[in-house]
Protein backbone atom coordinates (compact mmCIF):
# COMPACT_ATOMS: atom_id res chain seq x y z
CA UNK A 1 0.00 0.00 0.00
CA UNK A 2 1.06 3.46 -0.99
CA UNK A 3 1.49 5.78 2.11
CA UNK A 4 -0.78 8.14 0.66
CA UNK A 5 -3.49 5.40 0.42
CA UNK A 6 -3.23 5.05 4.39
CA UNK A 7 -6.62 5.69 6.63
CA UNK A 8 -7.01 9.54 7.21
CA UNK A 9 -6.82 8.02 11.12
CA UNK A 10 -3.28 6.29 10.33
CA UNK A 11 -2.10 9.93 8.25
CA UNK A 12 -3.48 12.03 11.88
CA UNK A 13 -1.22 9.21 14.12
CA UNK A 14 2.14 10.16 11.47
CA UNK A 15 1.18 14.06 11.88
CA UNK A 16 0.83 13.60 15.88
CA UNK A 17 4.37 11.31 15.74
CA UNK A 18 6.34 14.58 13.98
CA UNK A 19 8.79 15.56 16.91
CA UNK A 20 9.16 19.12 14.96
CA UNK A 21 6.54 21.57 14.04
CA UNK A 22 8.39 22.45 10.13
CA UNK A 23 8.20 18.34 9.83
CA UNK A 24 4.25 18.86 10.21
CA UNK A 25 4.29 21.91 7.59
CA UNK A 26 6.76 19.49 5.35
CA UNK A 27 4.72 16.59 5.21
CA UNK A 28 1.11 18.78 4.83
CA UNK A 29 3.04 20.10 1.80
CA UNK A 30 3.58 16.73 -0.25
CA UNK A 31 -0.10 16.37 -1.83
CA UNK A 32 -3.69 17.25 -1.66
CA UNK A 33 -4.70 15.08 1.06
CA UNK A 34 -2.39 15.70 3.41
CA UNK A 35 -2.90 19.11 3.14
CA UNK A 36 -6.77 18.74 3.68
CA UNK A 37 -6.45 16.02 6.88
CA UNK A 38 -3.56 18.86 8.39
CA UNK A 39 -5.99 21.67 7.79
CA UNK A 40 -9.10 19.83 9.79
CA UNK A 41 -9.95 20.50 13.12
CA UNK A 42 -6.78 18.09 14.11
CA UNK A 43 -4.54 21.11 13.04
CA UNK A 44 -4.21 22.93 16.38
CA UNK A 45 -3.73 19.26 18.60
CA UNK A 46 -1.37 18.17 15.84
CA UNK A 47 0.95 21.29 16.07
CA UNK A 48 0.69 21.71 20.12
CA UNK A 49 2.09 17.93 20.54
CA UNK A 50 4.87 18.71 18.08
CA UNK A 51 5.57 21.70 19.57
CA UNK A 52 5.90 20.12 23.15
CA UNK A 53 8.16 17.78 21.90
CA UNK A 54 10.18 20.25 20.35
CA UNK A 55 10.12 23.18 22.68
CA UNK A 56 8.24 21.99 25.86
CA UNK A 57 7.42 22.10 28.19
CA UNK A 58 4.92 24.31 26.61
CA UNK A 59 3.65 25.06 30.23
CA UNK A 60 6.41 27.00 31.76
CA UNK A 61 6.99 28.94 28.31
CA UNK A 62 3.05 30.21 28.15
CA UNK A 63 4.01 31.57 31.59
CA UNK A 64 6.75 33.24 29.95
CA UNK A 65 4.46 34.21 26.90
CA UNK A 66 1.27 35.65 28.89
CA UNK A 67 3.50 37.47 31.91
CA UNK A 68 1.64 41.23 32.19
CA UNK A 69 2.29 43.52 34.85
CA UNK A 70 -1.25 43.25 35.98
CA UNK A 71 -0.99 40.28 37.24
CA UNK A 72 1.87 38.65 39.64
CA UNK A 73 4.35 36.64 38.26
CA UNK A 74 3.79 33.48 40.27
CA UNK A 75 0.61 33.15 39.38
CA UNK A 76 -0.01 30.09 37.22
CA UNK A 77 -1.74 31.13 34.24
CA UNK A 78 -3.86 29.26 31.53
CA UNK A 79 -4.38 30.26 27.76
CA UNK A 80 -5.99 28.02 25.23
CA UNK A 81 -3.24 27.04 22.40
CA UNK A 82 -3.66 28.85 18.78
CA UNK A 83 -1.16 30.06 15.95
CA UNK A 84 -0.96 33.60 17.29
CA UNK A 85 0.46 31.81 20.64
CA UNK A 86 2.60 29.01 18.31
CA UNK A 87 4.85 31.62 16.76
CA UNK A 88 6.00 32.98 19.73
CA UNK A 89 6.79 29.59 20.85
CA UNK A 90 8.91 28.93 17.83
CA UNK A 91 10.81 31.96 18.66
CA UNK A 92 11.37 31.70 22.11
CA UNK A 93 11.80 27.75 21.72
CA UNK A 94 14.28 28.31 19.32
CA UNK A 95 16.31 30.72 21.48
CA UNK A 96 16.37 27.71 24.47
CA UNK A 97 17.26 25.55 22.04
CA UNK A 98 20.32 28.06 21.42
CA UNK A 99 21.06 27.64 25.36
CA UNK A 100 21.05 23.54 25.10
CA UNK A 101 24.01 23.61 21.95
CA UNK A 102 26.12 26.51 24.83
CA UNK A 103 25.41 24.44 27.80
CA UNK A 104 27.30 21.43 26.83
CA UNK A 105 31.10 24.23 25.97
CA UNK A 106 30.25 26.11 29.46
CA UNK A 107 29.23 23.46 31.43
CA UNK A 108 32.79 21.45 31.14
CA UNK A 109 34.52 24.14 29.88
CA UNK A 110 38.02 23.34 31.56
CA UNK A 111 37.16 19.40 32.35
CA UNK A 112 36.36 18.90 28.61
CA UNK A 113 37.31 15.19 28.52
CA UNK A 114 33.64 15.19 30.34
CA UNK A 115 31.68 17.10 27.41
CA UNK A 116 29.16 15.20 25.87
CA UNK A 117 25.93 16.05 24.07
CA UNK A 118 22.77 16.44 26.29
CA UNK A 119 20.03 13.93 26.19
CA UNK A 120 16.40 14.68 25.39
CA UNK A 121 15.25 14.54 28.66
CA UNK A 122 18.24 16.88 30.01
CA UNK A 123 17.23 19.50 27.14
CA UNK A 124 13.67 19.23 28.62
CA UNK A 125 14.75 19.95 31.58
CA UNK A 126 17.56 23.28 30.41
CA UNK A 127 14.41 24.88 28.45
CA UNK A 128 12.21 24.46 31.36
CA UNK A 129 14.98 26.31 33.32
CA UNK A 130 15.53 29.22 30.38
CA UNK A 131 11.58 29.65 30.60
CA UNK A 132 11.47 30.07 34.35
CA UNK A 133 14.45 32.46 34.34
CA UNK A 134 13.66 34.42 31.75
CA UNK A 135 10.21 34.48 33.20
CA UNK A 136 12.02 35.88 36.13
CA UNK A 137 14.19 38.56 34.51
CA UNK A 138 11.19 39.87 33.02
CA UNK A 139 9.28 40.46 35.61
CA UNK A 140 11.76 41.61 38.44
CA UNK A 141 14.39 43.15 36.49
CA UNK A 142 12.82 46.08 34.72
CA UNK A 143 12.57 49.92 35.04
CA UNK A 144 9.68 49.16 37.93
CA UNK A 145 12.59 47.54 39.93
CA UNK A 146 15.20 49.80 40.89
CA UNK A 147 18.20 49.70 43.15
CA UNK A 148 16.85 51.62 46.06
CA UNK A 149 13.48 48.78 46.09
CA UNK A 150 15.36 45.81 45.77
CA UNK A 151 16.35 44.98 49.21
CA UNK A 152 12.80 46.24 50.46
CA UNK A 153 10.76 43.31 52.15
CA UNK A 154 7.42 43.59 49.94
CA UNK A 155 9.56 42.70 46.34
CA UNK A 156 11.90 40.26 48.15
CA UNK A 157 8.50 38.35 49.38
CA UNK A 158 7.22 39.10 45.69
CA UNK A 159 10.45 38.04 43.84
CA UNK A 160 10.26 34.54 46.71
CA UNK A 161 6.51 34.11 45.74
CA UNK A 162 7.41 32.75 41.77
CA UNK A 163 10.43 30.89 43.35
CA UNK A 164 8.52 29.15 45.36
CA UNK A 165 6.47 27.52 42.93
CA UNK A 166 9.44 25.32 42.12
CA UNK A 167 10.64 22.81 43.96
CA UNK A 168 14.43 22.58 45.49
CA UNK A 169 16.00 20.34 42.56
CA UNK A 170 14.00 22.42 39.69
CA UNK A 171 15.74 25.75 41.56
CA UNK A 172 19.17 23.81 41.32
CA UNK A 173 18.56 23.29 37.44
CA UNK A 174 17.98 27.20 37.04
CA UNK A 175 20.76 27.95 39.34
CA UNK A 176 22.89 26.10 36.78
CA UNK A 177 21.88 27.23 33.75
CA UNK A 178 22.14 30.78 35.22
CA UNK A 179 25.77 29.39 36.32
CA UNK A 180 25.91 29.28 32.21
CA UNK A 181 24.73 32.50 31.53
CA UNK A 182 27.44 34.07 33.56
CA UNK A 183 30.15 32.46 32.09
CA UNK A 184 28.61 33.80 28.94
CA UNK A 185 28.33 37.34 30.38
CA UNK A 186 31.65 37.45 31.56
CA UNK A 187 33.32 35.97 29.01
CA UNK A 188 32.11 36.93 25.44
CA UNK A 189 29.65 39.59 26.54
CA UNK A 190 32.06 41.50 29.06
CA UNK A 191 35.48 40.09 28.95
CA UNK A 192 37.44 41.64 31.43
CA UNK A 193 40.60 42.80 31.22
CA UNK A 194 42.88 39.73 31.45
CA UNK A 195 40.32 37.69 29.53
CA UNK A 196 41.07 40.35 26.82
CA UNK A 197 45.17 40.17 27.52
CA UNK A 198 44.71 36.69 27.50
CA UNK A 199 42.88 36.03 24.39
CA UNK A 200 45.13 38.53 22.37
CA UNK A 201 47.94 37.26 23.15
CA UNK A 202 46.75 33.86 22.24
CA UNK A 203 45.46 34.59 18.89
CA UNK A 204 48.70 37.17 17.93
CA UNK A 205 51.87 35.44 20.11
CA UNK A 206 54.50 37.88 17.90
CA UNK A 207 52.81 41.21 18.77
CA UNK A 208 54.76 42.83 21.43
CA UNK A 209 51.76 45.75 21.25
CA UNK A 210 51.02 46.35 24.80
CA UNK A 211 47.13 47.15 25.63
CA UNK A 212 46.39 50.01 26.82
CA UNK A 213 43.29 49.31 29.49
CA UNK A 214 41.01 51.54 31.63
CA UNK A 215 41.97 50.98 34.94
CA UNK A 216 39.88 54.04 36.97
CA UNK A 217 36.30 53.83 36.38
CA UNK A 218 36.63 57.28 35.86
CA UNK A 219 39.45 57.62 33.45
CA UNK A 220 38.11 58.36 29.81
CA UNK A 221 38.05 55.69 27.04
CA UNK A 222 41.30 55.48 24.60
CA UNK A 223 39.21 54.55 21.86
CA UNK A 224 38.23 57.50 19.46
CA UNK A 225 34.87 58.92 19.99
CA UNK A 226 33.98 58.43 16.10
CA UNK A 227 34.98 54.69 16.48
CA UNK A 228 31.57 53.56 16.68
CA UNK A 229 29.89 55.57 13.66
CA UNK A 230 26.40 53.35 14.33
CA UNK A 231 25.12 51.13 17.50
CA UNK A 232 22.79 48.81 15.61
CA UNK A 233 20.50 46.79 17.78
CA UNK A 234 21.59 43.45 18.11
CA UNK A 235 18.21 42.15 18.28
CA UNK A 236 17.86 43.01 15.03
CA UNK A 237 17.83 40.75 11.62
CA UNK A 238 19.23 43.80 9.31
CA UNK A 239 22.40 44.37 10.51
CA UNK A 240 25.50 45.41 9.16
CA UNK A 241 28.06 42.45 7.92
CA UNK A 242 31.27 44.51 9.55
CA UNK A 243 29.79 43.89 13.06
CA UNK A 244 29.20 39.81 12.39
CA UNK A 245 33.04 39.99 10.97
CA UNK A 246 35.02 42.09 13.33
CA UNK A 247 36.45 40.82 16.39
CA UNK A 248 37.62 42.60 19.87
CA UNK A 249 40.61 40.73 19.43
CA UNK A 250 41.90 41.49 16.01
CA UNK A 251 44.98 43.55 15.46
CA UNK A 252 44.76 46.78 15.13
CA UNK A 253 45.89 46.89 11.75
CA UNK A 254 42.91 44.54 10.64
CA UNK A 255 39.98 46.14 12.67
CA UNK A 256 37.24 48.63 11.71
CA UNK A 257 38.85 51.31 12.95
CA UNK A 258 42.54 52.10 12.49
CA UNK A 259 42.57 53.96 15.96
CA UNK A 260 40.86 51.22 17.88
CA UNK A 261 43.06 49.90 21.09
CA UNK A 262 42.14 46.30 21.85
CA UNK A 263 42.72 47.25 25.42
CA UNK A 264 39.42 49.69 25.37
CA UNK A 265 37.60 46.42 24.78
CA UNK A 266 37.98 45.51 28.37
CA UNK A 267 35.49 45.80 30.83
CA UNK A 268 37.31 46.42 34.22
CA UNK A 269 39.96 44.34 36.46
CA UNK A 270 38.51 41.64 38.76
CA UNK A 271 36.78 43.37 40.96
CA UNK A 272 34.87 46.02 38.61
CA UNK A 273 34.35 43.24 36.09
CA UNK A 274 32.22 41.45 39.07
CA UNK A 275 30.10 44.30 39.32
CA UNK A 276 29.41 44.76 35.44
CA UNK A 277 28.50 41.45 35.37
CA UNK A 278 25.94 41.26 38.16
CA UNK A 279 24.31 44.29 36.44
CA UNK A 280 24.45 42.75 32.60
CA UNK A 281 22.67 39.12 34.30
CA UNK A 282 19.45 41.46 34.62
CA UNK A 283 19.38 40.80 30.63
CA UNK A 284 16.92 38.10 29.74
CA UNK A 285 18.57 34.84 27.63
CA UNK A 286 17.73 35.93 24.08
CA UNK A 287 19.68 39.50 24.83
CA UNK A 288 22.50 38.34 26.42
CA UNK A 289 22.42 35.46 22.93
CA UNK A 290 22.03 38.15 20.90
CA UNK A 291 24.53 40.29 22.26
CA UNK A 292 27.30 37.47 22.33
CA UNK A 293 26.64 36.66 18.64
CA UNK A 294 25.79 40.23 17.08
CA UNK A 295 28.26 43.03 19.22
CA UNK A 296 31.44 41.82 19.48
CA UNK A 297 32.39 45.18 20.08
CA UNK A 298 31.88 46.63 23.40
CA UNK A 299 30.41 50.37 22.19
CA UNK A 300 27.54 48.13 20.48
CA UNK A 301 27.14 46.38 23.49
CA UNK A 302 26.76 49.24 25.79
CA UNK A 303 24.42 51.32 22.91
CA UNK A 304 22.28 48.62 23.01
CA UNK A 305 21.73 49.02 27.25
CA UNK A 306 21.47 52.81 26.59
CA UNK A 307 18.39 51.91 24.42
CA UNK A 308 17.05 50.02 27.18
CA UNK A 309 17.40 52.62 29.90
CA UNK A 310 15.68 55.41 27.79
CA UNK A 311 15.02 58.34 30.55
CA UNK A 312 16.29 56.32 33.36
CA UNK A 313 18.94 55.06 34.90
CA UNK A 314 18.09 51.84 36.71
CA UNK A 315 20.59 49.68 34.59
CA UNK A 316 23.87 50.18 36.02
CA UNK A 317 24.90 49.93 39.34
CA UNK A 318 21.95 47.59 40.31
CA UNK A 319 23.02 44.05 40.17
CA UNK A 320 20.72 41.05 39.53
CA UNK A 321 18.58 39.76 41.99
CA UNK A 322 18.20 36.24 41.38
CA UNK A 323 20.83 34.84 43.68
CA UNK A 324 19.88 37.11 46.40
CA UNK A 325 16.25 35.95 46.21
CA UNK A 326 17.31 31.56 46.09
CA UNK A 327 19.30 31.97 49.01
CA UNK A 328 16.14 33.58 50.77
CA UNK A 329 14.17 31.09 49.09
CA UNK A 330 16.73 28.34 50.28
CA UNK A 331 16.66 29.81 53.90
CA UNK A 332 12.97 29.49 54.41
CA UNK A 333 12.98 26.00 53.39
CA UNK A 334 16.18 25.30 55.50
CA UNK A 335 18.03 24.31 52.73
CA UNK A 336 21.98 25.05 53.61
CA UNK A 337 23.03 27.27 50.80
CA UNK A 338 26.36 26.19 50.87
CA UNK A 339 25.73 23.13 49.91
CA UNK A 340 23.33 23.49 47.53
CA UNK A 341 25.66 25.65 45.26
CA UNK A 342 28.28 23.02 45.78
CA UNK A 343 26.11 20.02 44.40
CA UNK A 344 25.37 22.40 41.60
CA UNK A 345 29.19 23.27 40.60
CA UNK A 346 29.85 19.89 41.27
CA UNK A 347 26.87 18.36 39.08
CA UNK A 348 25.26 16.70 41.84
CA UNK A 349 22.12 18.76 41.47
CA UNK A 350 20.72 20.60 38.26
CA UNK A 351 20.35 19.46 34.16
CA UNK A 352 22.68 17.65 34.21
CA UNK A 353 23.26 15.73 36.39
CA UNK A 354 26.81 13.41 37.34
CA UNK A 355 26.25 9.43 37.60
CA UNK A 356 29.41 7.18 38.45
Amino acid sequence: MLFEDLATELVVHVYLSCNEVTDITALSSTCRRFRDIYSSSQKLPILETAAETQFGPLQDLTQLLTHNASQPAHMVRSVPFSLALLKQIVHHGHVAEKWCDIYPFKKWKHNYESRRLLTSEERCRLRRAVYRFWLYSRAFHNQEHSRELRATKLVLLRRAALLHNWSTWELAEIADVHAIMREVVQSNVCPSNGTIARKFKKRHPNNEHSLLFNIHLNYPSTAPQDYYPFVPNPLSTHLDNTSTYTSRYASSKYSLHPGHEIGAEGWGDDISHYYVTEDYLKLDPEQILSLKEKAPLKGMVEGYVRSLCQDSDWFTNNGETWVQTLEYVLDERGEDVGEFMGAVTEGEMGVAVYEE
